[in-house]
């Protein structure tokens, strides 16, 4: 069924090499996301990220949170379904990975190198470099998130059920605030959330808070207004630069333009639309 592969991947319209490769990838996750409902793991499971919600960037991960939380929480079985169902549209899935440091957190790698040997290819790919799609599971999620059902429809109409807006966007904005390193595709994530008008769930982002990062355990009472100062105070302690560099390769071509305009000014603005 590698014909079905074939024929959304000339959907894309692809003109770089990179556009081809992210392409791939992505249809690589919408067939493993069809996989893992077909295995039951939406009956355990919420997905994270706007890419249900339309989204547009190119994403490498597939983040996950459970229900209720389970430390002893196993995504094996899962996987082994998921090998199986894959394999029907062209896909030789090994499964690699160990759990992280982190104990909330059950990842593990899903990686294929057969499915670009059977596609009819626009460019001219590295057929050797393995696609790789990580999944990542937090067993203890902060309370108060919100879910419901979405569906999709490739390959074919499937229901998942994900975080609604408002608790992706805490999610995002806890990530904003609380990780250690430069990832611009949260800044990016974060404009598209102000551009649809999405509300925070407080709630969900306090209890997140409290959970991890810098004000873990302290219990803070928070407020949109809280969340604006510190939000700007992040923002300008970032070199934009590095940050536009991280994003650029996630971004279609169409896209990549608004790189631009970013700068500590440009955000501190954007944040009065939160």
């Amino acid at each position: 069924m590698n014909d079905v592969i074939q024929e959304k991947l000339k959907s894309y319209q692809c003109e770089t090499k990179e556009d081809e490769e992210n392409a791939i990838k992505e249809i690589t996750q919408e067939v493993a996301l069809y996989a893992l409902e077909k295995a039951g793991f939406f009956e355990q499971a919420y997905l994270q990220g706007g890419t249900i919600h339309g989204l547009d960037r190119f994403s490498e991960d597939l983040d996950f949170a459970l229900r209720t939380p389970d430390p002893k929480f196993d995504l094996s079985p899962y996987l082994e379904k998921v090998t199986e169902l894959m394999n029907v549209y062209g896909y030789e899935i090994k499964v690699s990975g160990e759990n992280s440091a982190d104990s909330n957190l059950r990842s593990r790698f899903l990686k294929d190198d057969s499915i670009k040997k059977l596609l009819d290819l626009k460019h001219n790919l590295d057929l050797r470099k393995k696609i790789q799609i990580k999944i990542e599971v937090d067993v203890n999620p902060p309370p108060a998130a919100h879910g419901e059902a979405n569906y999709l429809d490739f390959p074919i109409d499937f229901m998942i059920t994900t975080h609604d807006m408002p608790s992706l966007m805490a999610g995002k904005c806890h990530a904003l605030l609380c990780r250690s390193y430069i990832k611009g595709r949260d800044w990016y994530d974060f404009l598209w959330y102000l551009k649809k008008g999405t509300v925070i769930n407080l709630a969900m982002l306090g209890e997140a808070l409290n959970q991890l990062g810098p004000w873990k355990g302290k219990s803070i009472s928070i407020t949109k207004s809280w969340v604006r100062e510190e939000l700007e105070k992040k923002i300008q302690t970032l070199n934009w630069e590095d940050v536009k560099k991280d994003v650029r390769r996630f971004l279609k071509p169409d896209k990549k333009e608004v790189l631009n305009l970013w700068s500590e000014d440009f955000f501190i603005k954007k944040l009065r639309n939160l």
